[in-house]
């Protein structure tokens, strides 16, 4: 299959209770769907704010034999030295851009909408967020990598989200995506954007998943940056 993005369906979504003034656009991991997330986020939401989890398409993926999966890229390996599918990341970059762009045409202003993700999903909202003019009111990056690192520049970006918070959590018993690749995404981050702004959580004991201490600090993150506005 190619990896035409418009053959996804539809995202799950956990509309606000009352008038939507902010979103979260959180993406999923390999293989997974946007329902699970959706469930998470229901059991955290905040009345003003809509949750928005995009499914991937379904693609044939490197890293587990070429067995066809949900996958917003193809991953080739997942250590820091892997190659890496510039030309699907960028791609896929842009679907998430124009995700964005409709709650911006819903009436939801960019700055007030959170990008996330776990693992692949982090991945590719940290890429975007990077790379984006539109200006946003931060990243959740759950498990996460720094994609395409070396096309970034040795400096700060000069982009609209110089200044952009980022929460980044990790399991210090991650087996998949192991700490050091988040402890190196984090030191990476900090050189690109205002450092102040970046942080990165550690969970003892946990692995490639997700846990409540962590859903809660992702609330409070949520909470801070997207308060209610009336």
């Amino acid at each position: 299959m190619c990896g035409n993005n418009m053959s996804a369906p539809l995202p799950a979504i956990v509309p606000a209770a009352r008038k939507a003034t902010a979103a979260v656009i959180f993406l999923h991991g390999l293989g997974d769907t946007g329902h699970g997330w959706a469930e998470t986020f229901a059991g955290i939401r905040n009345p003003h704010v809509k949750y928005i989890c995009p499914h991937a398409p379904v693609m044939p993926v490197s890293l587990n034999m070429n067995m066809a999966m949900p996958s917003w890229f193809d991953i080739i390996g997942l250590s820091p030295d892997a190659q890496e599918d510039e030309a699907g990341i960028k791609q896929a970059a842009e679907h998430v851009k124009v995700l964005v762009d409709q709650e911006m045409k819903n009436g939801i202003p960019s700055n007030r909408i959170i990008l996330g993700g776990f693992s692949q999903g982090g991945a590719l909202s940290l890429y975007t967020a990077l790379t984006t003019h539109q200006k946003l009111a931060g990243v959740i990056a759950l498990s996460s990598w720094l994609p395409l690192r070396t096309s970034f520049p040795q400096g700060a970006i000069s982009g609209v989200n110089k200044d952009i918070p980022i929460l980044q959590c990790h399991g210090d018993c991650d087996p998949l995506v192991p700490l050091m690749f988040g402890s190196l995404t984090f030191e990476k981050l900090k050189s690109l954007i205002n450092p102040v702004t970046v942080t990165f959580k550690t969970y003892s004991g946990m692995m490639h998943s997700s846990c409540i201490e962590e859903m809660m600090d992702v609330k409070q993150f949520i909470d801070k940056h997207l308060p209610p506005v009336d």
